[in-house]
């Protein structure tokens, strides 16, 4: 198996890594680079492949300005020039999405081998890989990491937030897989957006972050010598970035107002780097600053303006002597942290939040707290630190539990979840030519669908009527739904024994659609209009060649319209709303079953069945297929096969082991 991870935004190297050193290199990048190290290891791994963006900037390593890096055997990170050359925060990557995905497309279009799955990070990654699904048919599985909704119901509002959520909306749509951490993230937060799951999510935890660097004696003492007045006492440590949703103001305020900690310990806060601090980053920290200055806190708080891997080790195995780690975050999607301390023996205080919740109740090293409550925090930070023998069986229970987050059972349980993703669960395919031209071939389909009760629909460039007069002349099975008119129109059961039109589809379909300026735009060309009854609110039909078809994309790229061009059969062009088309129709299908493009065949003979056959994790290109499929790329998944009609369907459900022909023919004969 080759595994492409997908991660656009950060400072992502080989490691060691210098977390923090911008607002997005944090938990995700560690994230990325154990799951691929430990995938990598895997004997049935052939590749795994970490695809980032290339960007230069005097402020960062330069190694982010090169294409490649390898990290190993079997692992390395490919990096994707995009318009922009500097690096971008998160707020600025959406305007280098559109180069970023053309670069990806290029890449793997030279590669030898296509990844067999993507793993995409965040919902920017999602949207490429959505983009290299369309193009490739290559599966995706999504990990979100931290979900948009959740911080809108939490009252938290940045720029951007609603377009965030619409573009998880998508990315949860369009996975074939959902990769979480916490049954919370699972349940709760992905079920807030409203749509079909079936059995896509999967809730994986991560292992314990690696710290590869020796931690040398002494390396804590040093620092909280040049930090405290009593560097002697424990330390109260929280690790986090500067913003308001990680609440560390409300630590802080917990700390100043209780005398008993003051006295008791040193409070150590690594907040990112301050150097690279920018917008709320540095507004926050600005604020813990001018507090601790104000409580006259010098001399028992600490926040540096930089640390590094060791620095953060080396704290971490002195917290755990008599000391705490605290996560105050208003809202916590899993907590790498908790697990770090715990494998370093140090009890936790955390909030009640998310992750935390089912963290702490599986290793059982320490005590959940409402993160808006100041004076909970203090006497949950109180009850251990001023309690040695609590502090001790906590410390105890942290390092034993800590071994329950492991990535090794992650790495194995995600290949398992990767191959879910292109477990074939619906048939979609072609009438003419592909079902029909062989009657033979046409009733052993019947009698192959009758046996296996596989789910199966058709998607044709014919209108409704005649796709069912067209089936019932040829003796096919009735599918479980009808794409029809080139995929602009999506024809369900309505329960009564008749069909009826899922209007959710067509709402869909008016996105981006300007009809009456396509209109408009196309009558200075005088084409050959197909009879009015070929038409429809969403797609539009002439008769023509291939130079015709291009003569209609150069007008209406002159006018600024958009729409999908499908030529086929030699003399046929539809052109169709910009969603349109049979690989969007398919996917608007499978999503109300809880599944994904890559779940799906497609099998198919001609032009108009080009973006399905290209999407959909399998393909089937009939042996009677036009001359107009020969430049559909090779993939894994895509079959040429050698019989025609629906014989060749026939031929590739055997090679997906969903046909017997000796069973079949068997029971037909029955």
């Amino acid at each position: 198996m080759i595994i492409l991870h997908l991660a656009l935004g950060g400072c992502l190297k080989s490691p060691p890594v210098n977390y923090g050193i911008t607002a997005d290199t944090g938990g995700h990048i560690a994230y990325v680079l154990e799951a691929a190290s430990h995938q990598a290891r895997l004997d049935d791994v052939t590749e795994v492949l970490i695809v980032t963006r290339c960007f230069s900037d005097p402020r960062f390593d330069p190694v982010h300005g090169t294409t490649h890096e390898s990290m190993g055997p079997k692992i390395a990170i490919h990096r994707i020039a995009t318009d922009r050359s500097a690096y971008c925060e998160k707020e600025d990557l959406e305007a280098e999405t559109a180069s970023f995905t053309a670069g990806l497309i290029e890449y793997l279009a030279r590669l030898p081998n296509l990844p067999d799955v993507i793993h995409a990070h965040f919902a920017d990654a999602a949207a490429v890989a959505i983009a290299v699904q369309k193009r490739f048919g290559i599966a995706f599985v999504f990990t979100p990491h931290a979900l948009g909704v959740d911080k809108q119901l939490q009252g938290l509002s940045c720029p951007g937030l609603d377009r965030r959520i619409e573009a998880e909306r998508t990315a949860i749509a369009a996975a074939g897989a959902l990769i979480v951490s916490t049954r919370d993230e699972g349940e709760r937060q992905v079920g807030a957006y409203g749509q079909t799951m079936g059995q896509r999510v999967h809730v994986v935890a991560p292992g314990v972050p690696r710290r590869d660097l020796p931690v040398s004696e002494g390396h804590a003492e040093a620092l909280l010598a040049e930090w405290f007045d009593r560097p002697h006492l424990p330390i109260i440590l929280a690790v986090s970035r500067p913003v308001r949703k990680k609440n560390l103001a409300a630590l802080l305020a917990a700390y100043a107002g209780d005398p008993a900690l003051q006295a008791s310990a040193n409070l150590v806060i690594l907040a990112g780097q301050h150097v690279h601090a920018a917008g709320e980053e540095r507004d926050n920290l600005d604020d813990l600053l001018r507090v601790a200055a104000r409580h006259g806190l010098d001399g028992r708080v600490a926040i540096p303006p930089a640390h590094d891997a060791q620095d953060v080790a080396a704290l971490y195995a002195y917290a755990a002597q008599g000391g705490v780690f605290v996560n105050p975050a208003l809202h916590e999607p899993f907590g790498l942290t908790l697990i770090e301390a715990a494998a370093a023996g140090t009890p936790v205080v955390a909030t009640e939040n998310g992750g935390p919740r089912e963290i702490v109740a599986e290793i059982g090293h320490g005590e959940l707290v409402c993160p808006r409550d100041e004076d909970a925090i203090a006497a949950a930070i109180g009850g251990i630190i001023l309690h040695p023998e609590r502090q001790a069986a906590l410390s105890d229970a942290a390092r034993t539990g800590a071994g329950r987050y492991c990535w090794d059972r992650y790495a194995r349980r995600s290949i398992d979840i990767y191959r879910s993703v292109t477990r074939p669960r619906l048939l979609a395919c072609d009438i003419d030519n592909t079902l029909t031209g062989s009657l033979e071939a046409a009733a052993d389909f019947f009698v192959w669908h009758r046996q296996s009760a596989f789910p199966f629909i058709v998607a044709t460039g014919r209108d409704f009527d005649a796709a069912r007069t067209i089936l019932g002349r040829w003796g096919l099975p009735e599918p479980d739904a009808f794409i029809v008119d080139v995929g602009t129109r999506l024809m369900l059961p309505d329960g009564q024994g008749g069909w009826q039109e899922c209007w959710e589809f067509s709402r869909y379909l008016n996105g981006g659609w300007n009809r009456e300026g396509v209109v408009r735009a196309l009558r200075a060309l005088k084409l050959q209009p197909q009879p009015r009854a070929t038409e429809g609110p969403y797609k539009i039909s002439f008769f023509g060649n291939e130079a015709d078809a291009a003569r209609i994309r150069d007008a209406l790229d002159d006018h600024g319209l958009s729409a999908k061009i499908v030529f086929s059969h030699g003399r046929l062009i539809d052109v169709l709303a910009p969603r349109g088309g049979k690989a969007e129709a398919i996917a608007a299908y499978a999503r109300r079953s809880g599944l994904s493009l890559s779940h799906c065949i497609a099998a198919g003979d001609s032009g108009n069945d080009a973006d399905m056959l290209s999407a959909c994790g399998h393909a089937i290109v009939v042996g009677n297929a036009t001359e107009e499929l020969d430049g559909l790329a090779e993939r894994n998944g895509s079959m040429r096969v050698t019989l025609p009609y629906a014989a060749g369907v026939l031929e590739g459900l055997a090679l997906l082991g969903l046909y017997d022909s000796e069973t079949d023919v068997v029971a037909a004969a029955a």
